[in-house]
C-alpha cells in the first residue's frame, strides 16, 4: 500500500472520530444545558455565564497559541527531528506557563475590579459570583497548561484518545449536573466547583497519556531566543487575523443594530448559530487534514503536499455541499420547523451566510499551507484588510437605504476577491503553481455544483413548498449529488481508491 492510500485512510479514520466526538458533543452539551439552567434557575445560570465569560476573554490568546504549537509539533514530526520537537514542546510549556501567570495576575486585579464595581449582579448572589469567577481561572489556567498536550496528540494524529478523552469530558459534565441535584448546597457554588473537578480529571489524563506515548512531553526546561521568536511571531500573525475576523463580524452586527432594529441581529445570529454547526463539520475534517499537510511541507515532499491539498479541498467542498444543499434550497421549510416565528430575514441571511462559507471551505488547504510554512505577516495584511472593507462598503449601502443582507453579498464579493493574493503568497511559499489549484479544484467544483443544482431548480419550479419537495430533495441530496461527485467530482486514482476499500469490506465481510 503507497503512504498515499495509508495517509488517506488515517484522514479518513481520524475524521470519523473527530465527527463521533462533535455529534455526541453537541448532543449531551444540549441536554445539559436545558438541565442546568433548570436547576440552577435562569438569574444565576446567566451569572454563571457573565462572570465565566470574563474569564473567557482570554481564549482567543489561548486558541492562537494552540494553533501555533500544533503546526510546530507537526513540523518537526515531519522532518523527524524529534531532539527539536522535545526542545518546542519544552519551550512552548514554559510560554503556556508565562501566559497563565500573566492572565491570573490580570484576572485578580482588573478582572475582579470589573466584577466587583461594573457588572450587574444581585448584592445576595455576589459571593457565589466570586466562587464562579475563581474556579473559572482555576479551570482556564489547567486548561492552558493541557493545551501543548492537546496540541501534540493532534500532531501525533492521535484522535482516538483525542475524541473519547472529549466525550469523557461531557459525561463528566452530564454527571457534575446529576450530583447537583443530590446535595442541598448552593447550587451555583457547587457547580462551579464540580466543573473545576472535571477540568483536573482531564487535564490529568491528556497529561498522563502524552507522557507515556511521546517521549517529547516530558519536560526540561529549555530556552532559544531564535525558536521563542519564531514561535511568538507565528501566534501575534495568527491572533491578528483571528481578531480582525471577530471585529469584522461584530463590526457587521453593529452597523445592523445602527441602521435597523434587533430584529435584523436576532435573525443574524439565527443564520450564524446554523453557519456555525455547518462549519464544525469542515473544521472537523481540517483538524485530521492538518497535521499531515504541514508534515509534508516540512519533509519538502511537494508532490503529496499538492495532491493533499487538491483532495483535501475538494472533499471538503463536497462534504459542506450536501450537506447545504436542503438548508439552502428548503430554508424556510426547515426554520418553521425548529422555530415557532422566523424573524424577518433570517431566511437570505442564512441562503447567503451558507453560499460564503462554500467559498471559504474551498480555501482552508491554502491556508494551512501557507501556515504551515510559518510565515503568515503578508498573507494576514492582505486578506485582513479586503475583509475590513466590509465595514466601510457596508455603511455606505445601508446609508443608500440598501437592504440589511447587502452586507452578506458584499463578504461573498470580499471572500472572492481574497483569493487573488492569498493564491500568490500560496505559489510563491510553497512553489506550487496557482493555475493547478484553479484547474484541479476550482473548475471541478463549479462542474459538479452546476450539475447538481440545476435539477433542484426544476424540482423547485414544479412543485411547492412542502414535505415531498423535502423529501425528494434530500433523496436526491443523498443518493444522486454522491454519484455525480464520484463521476464528475474526483480523479480516476481517487475512485480506484474507493474502488478497493469497497472490495476489501466485502470481502472481510464474507
Amino acid at each position: 500500500m503507497t503512504d498515499s492510500s495509508v495517509n488517506n485512510k488515517r484522514i479518513a479514520k481520524n475524521t470519523l472520530f473527530l465527527y463521533f466526538r462533535m455529534m455526541l458533543t453537541i448532543l449531551v452539551s444540549f441536554y445539559t444545558v436545558r438541565v442546568v439552567l433548570k436547576i440552577l434557575g435562569v438569574e444565576d445560570y446567566g451569572i454563571y455565564n457573565v462572570v465565566g465569560g470574563v474569564v473567557s476573554m482570554f481564549s482567543l490568546l489561548s486558541g492562537t497559541m494552540a494553533s501555533a504549537s500544533q503546526r510546530f509539533f507537526a513540523f518537526e514530526l515531519g522532518k523527524k527531528n524529534y531532539a527539536r520537537l522535545k526542545q518546542t514542546f519544552s519551550l512552548t510549556l514554559v510560554i503556556f506557563v508565562g501566559i497563565a501567570i500573566i492572565i491570573f495576575l490580570l484576572a485578580e486585579t482588573l478582572g475582579l475590579w470589573f466584577l466587583n464595581t461594573q457588572m450587574n449582579i444581585p448584592p445576595e448572589r455576589m459571593n457565589a459570583a466570586h466562587w464562579v469567577y475563581q474556579f473559572s481561572i482555576f479551570s482556564f489556567m489547567l486548561t492552558m497548561f493541557t493545551i501543548p498536550y492537546n496540541a501534540s496528540i493532534i500532531a501525533h494524529e492521535r484522535m482516538s484518545i483525542y475524541a473519547w478523552v472529549s466525550i469523557l469530558e461531557v459525561v463528566l459534565k452530564l454527571l457534575a449536573v446529576y450530583l447537583l441535584e443530590l446535595f442541598s448546597f448552593d447550587k451555583l457554588k457547587l457547580y462551579s466547583v464540580l466543573v473545576f473537578s472535571v477540568t483536573i480529571i482531564v487535564t490529568t489524563i491528556y497529561r498522563t497519556y502524552c507522557k507515556r506515548k511521546f517521549e517529547e512531553c516530558s519536560f526540561s526546561f529549555y530556552w532559544d531566543k531564535q525558536l521563542f521568536k519564531n514561535l511568538t511571531n507565528y501566534s501575534l500573525w495568527s491572533l491578528f487575523g483571528n481578531s480582525v475576523n471577530i471585529f469584522r463580524n461584530q463590526g457587521v452586527s453593529i452597523l445592523m443594530n445602527l441602521f435597523f432594529n434587533p430584529i435584523v441581529n436576532a435573525a443574524q445570529a439565527l443564520a450564524m448559530q446554523i453557519n456555525i454547526a455547518l462549519m464544525n463539520f469542515s473544521n472537523n475534517f481540517y483538524t485530521a487534514v492538518k497535521p499531515q499537510i504541514t508534515k509534508n511541507y516540512s519533509n519538502n515532499n511537494i508532490g503529496e503536499l499538492s495532491r493533499l491539498i487538491y483532495s483535501s479541498a475538494r472533499y471538503a467542498f463536497y462534504l459542506m455541499f450536501i450537506l447545504s444543499i436542503p438548508l439552502i434550497f428548503e430554508t424556510n421549510y426547515i426554520l418553521s420547523l425548529w422555530l415557532v416565528e422566523i424573524p424577518q430575514y433570517t431566511v437570505i441571511f442564512t441562503k447567503i451566510i451558507i453560499v460564503n462559507t462554500l467559498i471559504e471551505v474551498i480555501n482552508m488547504p491554502i491556508v494551512a499551507a501557507i501556515q504551515a510554512t510559518g510565515r503568515l505577516k503578508w498573507y494576514q495584511l492582505t486578506t485582513s484588510v479586503i475583509q475590513l472593507l466590509i465595514l466601510p462598503i457596508t455603511y455606505i449601502c445601508y446609508r443608500i437605504d440598501l437592504q440589511p443582507h447587502w452586507a452578506y453579498y458584499i463578504m461573498i464579493l470580499l471572500s472572492l476577491l481574497s483569493n487573488i493574493p492569498r493564491l500568490i503568497i500560496y505559489q510563491k511559499e510553497t512553489s506550487i503553481a496557482a493555475k493547478e489549484y484553479l484547474r484541479k479544484v476550482v473548475s471541478v467544483i463549479v462542474i459538479v455544483a452546476i450539475l447538481s443544482i440545476i435539477p433542484i431548480l426544476i424540482l423547485n419550479y414544479y412543485l411547492d413548498e412542502g414535505f415531498l419537495r423535502i423529501m425528494l430533495i434530500l433523496l436526491y441530496d443523498l443518493l444522486i449529488i454522491p454519484v455525480i461527485i464520484y463521476f464528475v467530482g474526483i480523479e480516476q486514482k481517487e475512485r480506484l481508491f474507493i474502488k478497493l476499500q469497497i472490495k476489501q469490506k466485502i470481502q472481510l465481510k464474507r
